[in-house]
């Protein structure tokens, strides 16, 4: 009987001890040194400034359809395309008069709109969780095989702005016989907003 009640003893006190481990865990993640930890990574916003990114204006659409549709905490970003180089649009089709350096860069650009349409929609990039999802399109002879080193342009753009596991998503990086007035790459994105 003695030793029943040992056990019993013994088996209540690691229950308690249990139980009150686990009420602490929170208070602990919550605590000083998990503050610490998250603000060691900077936020997108904090990203911008650190790395001189400039977004450019947001400009609307002239056809029919708008920048963005938000469902839920999910934010679908229409097909976009570059800014102006040097007011100009930019125009171009890989393989026969752009290469993949220039189409890296007109992806970049591309990422660049992207990124001013969703702040100019929800006000601020800290409140974007995650990148989702981002089909790239890219203006291309036949023969052209790099395209996804094209869209690397715009991917490697959202490591920079929200980290390695935000920053990436599922991707798709497709050639297209023509793009709207000649440009050489459209990006359409999904993005997860913060609850």
């Amino acid at each position: 009987m003695t030793k029943l009640l040992l056990v019993l003893k013994t088996c209540a006190l690691l229950t308690v001890g249990m139980l009150f481990g686990m009420a602490l865990r929170p208070s602990i993640a919550d605590g000083p040194i998990a503050a610490a930890q998250e603000k060691s990574t900077p936020t997108p916003e904090e990203q911008l400034s650190k790395l001189s990114i400039e977004l450019p204006a947001v400009t609307k659409p002239t056809n029919t359809f708008v920048n963005t549709v938000r469902v839920g905490d999910m934010l679908y970003v229409s097909g976009t395309g570059p800014g102006p180089d040097a007011g100009k649009p930019l125009t171009g089709r890989l393989g026969l008069n752009m290469d993949v350096q220039k189409g890296r860069a007109a992806a970049r650009s591309v990422g660049l709109q992207i990124l001013a349409v969703v702040k100019g929609e929800i006000r601020s990039l800290d409140k974007v969780q995650r990148l989702v999802k981002t089909f790239g399109m890219v203006n291309a002879t036949p023969e052209f095989k790099d395209h996804p080193k094209v869209i690397n342009g715009f991917s490697d753009l959202m490591v920079e702005v929200f980290g390695e596991e935000n920053g990436k998503g599922a991707r798709s990086a497709v050639g297209m016989a023509s793009l709207p007035n000649g440009i050489p790459v459209e990006i359409e994105a999904i993005f997860e907003l913060r609850k």
